[in-house]
């Protein structure tokens, strides 16, 4: 591919720290770990960062924490229909019921207007994403949380340096969720981390990522449902390049974000792609886009990005409807209309720190190459 979706380096930082971690015959979590969870959250101003081995655990971990907030096995997590199946996988996984909601076509994001129907006497949470990096409404959602007293996490696993009103995404919510997946800004092979500020939640968070014990703790003294969860010492060599290296990167890939937004502003009557508002800062995590008319044809249009070696991926897909996995829940077609319209309708591709500007401009004349042929 000449565009693929990411395109993940080991450099000279990761190849001394791995080497580090080879001499001492320790690949379990240990220093570079330790090293990674400090560079991680002074980077972003967390008070607490708690590595993981995946986003995926990431947002298990945060949801498990919920038990030691007064929540029950069964309770239900509100999260929005359109998401990477990790963000209901985990809320299943904790031992919770995930309550899909929709989203807004034009953010991709959990929509607030749809939030009060979707609680019941069982919820006892809201898990947002950040969809492509673009923080969520969190002053809606965070007012609607505080009057129905239930708490917030942030699966920001695409949103990496993401800001809203000046605030970093993981310190708006009680915890906050990451990726280090090879595509994501930050990278670790594998991997994750939760974020806090709270004392509180970041000491039942280490205890839950190793199997329940106290947080610190190697004895066999169980005290809450936990996993092993842990980062190695080998990831974590890979992240603290990533974290070191995170302005550059950054930056690259937000140039390259925004230089294709322009080229193809004049194809916004063919579709919604992300817009940056004055109160935010996007995450350039990929270049997502959605057609507004189905005669288009999402399907021909990756099928054609692709013979241009250009790498696709489809915007995820309305989870309870669209997906088999989660048929037994008994949803139907139509009752997501937002998520399920983007889930027909939506495709992304990286914009990745790799890249050229005649790679930027290379995709954008393909995408006016198809648009000409489909008016």
């Amino acid at each position: 591919m000449r565009i693929p979706f990411g395109n993940p380096k080991i450099g000279k930082v990761a190849r001394d720290r791995l080497e580090k971690a080879i001499a001492k015959s320790w690949a379990s979590e240990g220093e570079n770990v330790r090293e990674f969870e400090k560079l991680f959250s002074e980077k972003f101003g967390y008070k607490h960062a708690i590595a993981v081995s995946s986003g995926t655990d990431a947002d298990i971990v945060a949801n498990t924490a919920l038990y030691d907030l007064g929540a029950k096995r069964g309770d239900e997590i509100i999260t929005p229909a359109l998401a990477f199946v990790a963000t209901a996988n985990s809320i299943l996984a904790a031992g919770f019921m995930p309550k899909f909601v929709d989203i807004r076509v034009d953010t991709l994001n959990l929509d607030p207007a749809k939030i009060e129907a979707a609680i019941t006497g069982k919820t006892r949470a809201i898990q947002v994403v950040h969809t492509m990096g673009k923080p969520c409404d969190m002053d809606s959602i965070l007012a609607i949380a505080r009057a129905r007293k239930l708490t917030v996490i942030e699966d920001a696993c695409e949103a990496h340096g993401a800001t809203y009103k000046g605030r970093v995404v993981g310190t708006l919510g009680a915890m906050g969720a990451f990726s280090f997946f090879a595509a994501h800004l930050v990278y670790s092979g594998e991997g994750g981390m939760v974020v806090t500020n709270d004392d509180r939640l970041a000491e039942i968070c280490r205890s839950v990522k190793s199997h329940g014990r106290p947080a610190g703790s190697n004895y066999f003294d169980f005290q809450r449902m936990g996993y092993n969860s842990k980062m190695n010492d080998l990831e974590a060599a890979l992240g603290i390049e990533g974290t070191l290296a995170f302005d550059d990167t950054f930056n690259r890939r937000k140039a390259h974000l925004v230089t294709l937004l322009a080229l193809t502003k004049d194809l916004r009557p063919f579709a919604h792609f992300l817009v940056e508002e004055e109160h935010e800062k996007i995450s350039p995590h990929a270049f997502s886009l959605v057609l507004k008319d189905e005669k288009h044809g999402r399907d021909a249009l990756y099928a054609f990005l692709e013979s241009k070696e250009i790498q696709c991926k489809t915007l995820f897909g309305c989870l309870p409807t669209q997906h088999k996995a989660f048929e037994w829940m008994g949803h139907r077609s139509g009752e997501f209309p937002a998520a399920e319209f983007v889930g027909r309708n939506g495709l992304h591709f990286g914009v990745h720190q790799g890249l050229s500007s005649e790679d930027i401009d290379y995709v954008s004349d393909q995408l006016h190459a198809y648009f000409k042929r489909v008016k």
